[in-house]
């Protein structure tokens, strides 16, 4: 039995009883549910924050995306802390931060005010996502991980189809001045339900171990320099993408090559760190191929993924005046198919392994090239109807993809590193999602800017490189499935691509696994 296999065995066993982990699971996807919706809900509210609080573009902006900054941000510390000392623990202070943060959000007198919160809330939603990832990792092995997983993609699904017309409703209900403060607090029942719930079904922390004899490392140690050096990285890096609407000088981009500076020398302190201590990133997480892959193809797809929303909704709203709750029911089947197929994903993805995967994308690719191909033959005022099916077909692609690929990505982690692990692929999807977001949006304006009012024209140019990055995406795939790395069944993950302990640091970390 591998490490990886004990690990997860012996950290399981501190967690609730066999009948008591799908609560347990239950709970982590309502917290996810509540984050993922705080994205998909805000977006639609946008025109409403402006008219209530007469807010600048440049506020706009900021709560969007320093939001999506501070998120990032947070990823791979908070998941690091709850694996080294309470995945339950962290876990509530950020759902608690997170439900207060929502109620500052929507009690916001100024745009300082409502930025400042945003800021807040993302860091306490990079805090609570990691901790999900690392339960499903805790409490399930082998067909019930994957499974386990495709309730997560489900979620997400779900979140992003329900956000943009729960979003209309309440504008519509409470109207365009006040409407946009109860996007943010439809999150206070939401935490206050799960809180208690969380605490009474999440498993406590095993008792602490000791340390080796003659061994320096302890698993409590949260390695400061590599926190600052992969903080500072990951601003630096997202910076340049977030403030691309703001930040017009090209300098900007200066950022990039020093962002990448700092992640080499966070890569190596990282290196480093680990002959005397827990670090905050295991580097041998990247010697295994499924790992390595994995987070490259979850960079490389949201990229895609997430412009394809940004540049959609746009068309819809400011080319063909679209509301927000009518453009939110044009995404939506796109959602309701990611969602369905996820769950359905997670059920056989450790029989098919990364093949799934691959024919997800090419569902997704297929189904884009047809929306563009409608927007192309028939764009006017039904498009969104014309465009269901095709959305449809790839948001089951999508669900084959997202969910999946994270089981697979996943699969050979050891317990002790679910979290951080988890932390590196979401914060990967983040860095994705900015860069998609500026390529395709870099793209769309410029046509725009080049033919003024042909909204449909910049779609299409704009879909285009975002169907790029889903086939970039496919390539690593098929990469991984030519070269005989399936990922198929759940002995094969666990015992060929398991995170070996490196000859180094990670010796330690692997006995005290074994204790």
């Amino acid at each position: 039995m591998t490490d990886a296999v004990r690990g997860g065995a012996a950290d399981a066993a501190t967690g609730p009883g066999r009948d008591h982990r799908w609560h347990a699971l239950a709970v982590c996807l309502v917290a996810g549910f509540m984050t993922l919706l705080d994205v998909s809900i805000v977006n639609v509210a946008l025109p409403s924050i402006r008219s209530g609080l007469d807010m600048s573009e440049s506020g706009l902006q900021w709560v969007l995306s320093g939001y999506a900054l501070t998120f990032g941000l947070a990823l791979v510390p908070a998941g690091r802390l709850g694996d080294a000392r309470s995945r339950r623990a962290v876990f509530m202070v950020g759902l608690a931060l997170f439900t207060a943060t929502s109620v500052l959000a929507g009690a916001a007198r100024t745009e300082e005010w409502l930025v400042a919160a945003r800021l807040a809330q993302g860091v306490a939603g990079g805090i609570l996502v990691p901790q999900v990832s690392g339960f499903i990792q805790q409490l399930f092995q082998g067909a019930e991980r994957g499974r386990a997983f495709g309730l997560l993609g489900a979620t997400i699904g779900v979140s992003t189809a329900v956000g943009p017309l729960l979003g209309g409703l309440l504008i519509q209900a409470f109207g365009t001045e006040e409407g946009w403060r109860w996007v943010f607090y439809v999150n206070l029942p939401i935490g206050l339900v799960a809180l208690p719930l969380a605490y009474r079904l999440l498993p406590a922390p095993a008792p602490p171990k000791a340390a080796p004899a003659g061994g320096p490392r302890r698993r409590g140690d949260f390695d400061p320099v590599g926190v600052l050096l992969l903080g500072a990285g990951t601003i630096l890096l997202l910076l340049p993408f977030v403030q691309r609407e703001q930040w017009h000088s090209a300098a900007k981009w200066l950022l990039l090559p020093l962002a990448l500076a700092l992640l080499a020398a966070f890569a190596g302190w990282e290196v480093r760190y680990a002959r005397r201590r827990e670090p905050l990133v295991s580097m041998s997480l990247f010697r295994a191929r499924p790992y390595a892959l994995g987070t490259l193809l979850s960079l490389v797809y949201f990229a895609g993924f997430t412009a394809i929303f940004f540049i959609f909704t746009l068309y819809l709203q400011s080319g063909l005046h679209y509301s927000a709750l009518a453009a939110g029911l044009a995404v939506t089947p796109f959602a309701l198919g990611s969602g369905a197929a996820a769950a359905v994903g997670g059920r056989v993805v450790h029989r098919v392994g990364r093949p799934l995967v691959t024919g997800g994308l090419v569902l997704v690719a297929f189904g884009l090239a047809v929306a563009g191909g409608v927007v192309h033959l028939w764009s006017g005022p039904h498009v969104g109807w014309l465009t269901a099916a095709p959305l449809l077909v790839a948001g089951i692609g999508s669900g084959l993809v997202i969910s999946p690929n994270q089981a697979l990505t996943l699969d050979g982690v050891p317990v002790a590193r679910a979290g951080s692990a988890a932390g590196v692929l979401q914060t990967a999807q983040r860095i994705g999602s900015a860069a998609g977001i500026a390529a395709v949006g870099s793209v769309f304006f410029a046509r725009l800017a080049g033919h003024p009012g042909d909204w449909a024209g910049a779609f299409q140019l704009g879909l285009a490189v975002a169907i790029g990055f889903v086939l970039l995406a496919l390539a690593t795939a098929l990469a991984d499935v030519l070269s005989g790395g399936t990922g198929a069944g759940p002995a094969r993950t666990a015992s060929a691509h398991a995170v070996r302990p490196g000859p180094a640091g990670d010796g330690d970390q692997a006995r005290e696994e074994r204790r």
